[in-house]
């Protein structure tokens, strides 16, 4: 019999992590994250054909390792790592191991190249790509209640809330160090102590190349007053109920996370430096290759879109490299 919870109250990280993970949550739904949302990898194959860019570019720090590890952590249903291998140089692609990171079973159709794993392999030579990782990692919810004093925030399974109890410690501890508010009732804070733990596991399974993390993220100087957990279903925003029914979301501190020797990007920067610009082909082109116009604005269009400032392209990129040179700071 299967216990009945919709009464029960929990902080936020224990009941996102039962409708995200658990036996019947939402990530275990035969659909997929594409089915009700659209990250950079659905928008285009321009970002992955960024992504293998920059794995060559890893490939150059390492000076051609026999074997060039790609991991793709928190991989969805293998869109990014396919879109990878596809666009790499054949040189580079007969010496790369991929790996595709994720709780949900391995997807029918898979390219047999592609390893499946639920925890991301040890000993990395090359890169490990996080996108819209970290941002699915459940994390506490804090509120500051009528006497200025944080709070859990409790929820039962209908997205019902109160106030719990005073913050524990650590999380006390992180809140006044990377998200400090007035003692104002009402505000509202998502910890994110275990997105830095879980991020920190991820680099360490790199012994060589570069790991980034790429999400929706503010830092420091940009902490929204009221949080930003929210749901999404069916390709739109909802409100955040924690029974399986959607997905379950907050920007993540990226700069909390980062370790010594990392850097902050935003998505339109570092896709600059890959050479995704957005640029318009010139007009030229149009009467001397109708065809190849067409195409290129497309394309155009499809990298407008990754990097357009109030969208894809401020998202943010957190580079860590781990005994290279990081091959993003160049043109």
């Amino acid at each position: 019999m299967t216990e009945d919870t919709s009464g029960r109250w929990r902080g936020w990280r224990a009941a996102a992590e039962d409708a995200l993970y658990g036996p019947e949550g939402f990530y275990r739904r035969p659909e997929g994250p594409a089915g009700h949302f659209r990250t950079s990898v659905h928008a285009s194959a321009l970002f992955a054909e960024a992504v293998a860019r920059l794995l060559c570019r890893v490939d150059e720090a390492l000076e051609g390792p026999d074997a060039l590890d790609f991991v793709d952590l928190g991989a969805g249903r293998g869109e990014l790592v396919t879109g990878v291998l596809a666009a790499l140089p054949a040189e580079v692609a007969a010496r790369v191991r991929a790996c595709g990171v994720e709780l949900a079973d391995r997807p029918g159709g898979l390219d047999p190249r592609v390893e499946w794993r639920t925890e991301p392999p040890k000993g990395v030579t090359g890169l490990l790509f996080a996108n819209e990782w970290l941002d699915n990692v459940p994390v506490e919810v804090a509120e500051v209640d009528s006497t200025g004093v944080p709070r859990l925030v409790l929820v039962r399974e209908d997205g019902t809330e109160r106030l719990g109890e005073p913050l524990p410690r650590a999380e006390a501890e992180w809140l006044a160090r990377w998200w400090p508010q007035p003692p104002e009732e009402g505000l509202r804070a998502e910890i994110g102590l275990p997105r830095d733990t879980a991020w920190a596991s991820a680099v360490a399974a790199v012994d060589r190349g570069l790991a980034i993390a790429v999400d929706y993220a503010h830092t420091l100087d940009t902490r929204p007053p009221f949080g930003t957990l929210t749901g999404f279903r069916e390709g739109r925003e909802t409100a955040p109920v924690p029974d399986g029914s959607c997905d379950l979301t907050a920007h993540v501190a990226l700069d909390a996370c980062a370790l010594p020797g990392a850097r902050l990007l935003t998505q339109r920067a570092a896709l600059h430096t890959l050479g995704i610009t957005g640029a318009r082909p010139p007009l030229t082109l149009a009467s001397t290759d109708p065809a190849e116009y067409v195409r290129a604005l497309a394309s155009a269009g499809e990298a407008a879109e990754l990097t357009a400032p109030g969208g894809l392209g401020d998202f943010g990129w957190l580079v860590q490299p781990v005994e290279i040179q990081d091959p993003l700071d160049r043109p």
